[in-house]
């Protein structure tokens, strides 16, 4: 029985204060995704990893202190040697601490991060299913990313195993959507081009797998120049900078790797740091300064409550079951 699953346990303490609503918010597509439970002191998650399916559970009663680790199935000892990276074991804020002390960042940014010492980027290790998250969210809105995403689990992925929150499921591998049907991405509401786009993907995922546990820039040996993650995720037709800073964010915790091409983002940045809308490439000449902490400037400029204006009306989702 699932229930009666050997369960691992571990602890983790973090340098400094971990907010799990505010850190590992990021890797949850929706309210309703299958994937994750999360609340202020308490996570579930259940994944893929190489040694089998996982669930982790993380309880954190308080910002400060520890969080105790508990996971069953195969892939358990994986996910508790890489829970820590969850909660920011790698996720040095050192540099960037020491530039809000030479005053480097603007006063919002300083502020933000004074307001949240909470916030670290948590790091998976495992970039298939973000990467597949990333390409459902392709100029469509959030209403139909999300729904593609819960559809894809709810129809082809595992239940979580142990004594899981009722409905939580693991995403499925690239062998179940590799084996779906054109009805199938109907259904999920997935329009040729993404499906397409996820099909040569799939097709490759073992091969790119080779980096989930590598330093992000780490080169392959043999392979062709410049043999990183980024460029192998940008050989595939249909994956560009949007996608792999999406992927890199929540697989490797990128540090750096801004989303360009985001509908919103290259707006909302303008409107709070200098209070009009900008373009793509204005907003990466705005934040150049700040490398290699970009992303962490994004992240703490989304905690700072500023919402970017509305101009015309809210783009409608479209029904892909016919195409």
């Amino acid at each position: 029985m699932r229930n009666m699953q050997k369960s691992w346990s571990a602890s983790f303490t973090p340098s400094g204060p971990v907010s799990l609503t505010k850190s590992l918010g990021i890797l949850r597509r929706g309210l309703g995704d299958p994937t994750i439970r999360l609340s202020a002191s308490e996570a579930w998650l259940a994944f893929a990893t190489p040694l089998g399916p996982a669930t982790l559970q993380i309880s954190k009663p308080t910002l400060q202190g520890a969080a105790d680790f508990q996971a069953w199935g195969p892939g358990a000892s994986w996910a508790l040697d890489s829970a820590p990276n969850l909660l920011g074991a790698q996720d040095d804020w050192n540099e960037f601490d020491q530039g809000l002390q030479e005053g480097i960042y603007p006063e919002i940014i300083a502020r933000n991060r004074a307001e949240h010492p909470d916030v670290v980027l948590p790091k998976t290790g495992r970039i298939f299913e973000h990467a597949v998250g990333a390409i459902l969210e392709q100029r469509v809105t959030g209403i139909e990313a999300n729904h593609a995403w819960r559809w894809l689990v709810h129809r082809f992925g595992q239940p979580a195993p142990g004594p899981a929150p009722e409905g939580l499921k693991i995403f499925p591998s690239p062998l179940d959507l590799a084996q779906m049907q054109r009805w199938d991405w109907q259904q999920a509401r997935v329009e040729g081009q993404r499906a397409t786009t996820i099909r040569k993907f799939v097709q490759v995922a073992g091969a790119i797998n080779w980096w989930a546990d590598k330093p992000l820039n780490h080169a392959k040996p043999a392979a062709k120049a410049p043999g990183t993650l980024e460029a192998a995720l940008a050989s595939v037709p249909g994956i560009g900078p949007w996608t792999i800073a999406e992927t890199l964010q929540r697989s490797h915790g990128s540090s750096d790797h801004i989303s360009v091409g985001d509908f919103h983002l290259a707006h909302f940045v303008g409107q709070v740091l200098t209070g009009k809308r900008i373009t793509d490439p204005q907003m990466l000449a705005l934040l150049a300064p700040y490398a290699p902490h970009r992303q962490r400037v994004v992240r703490l400029l989304m905690l700072s409550g500023e919402r970017k204006q509305s101009f015309g009306p809210r783009y409608a989702p479209l029904d892909h079951r016919q195409r």
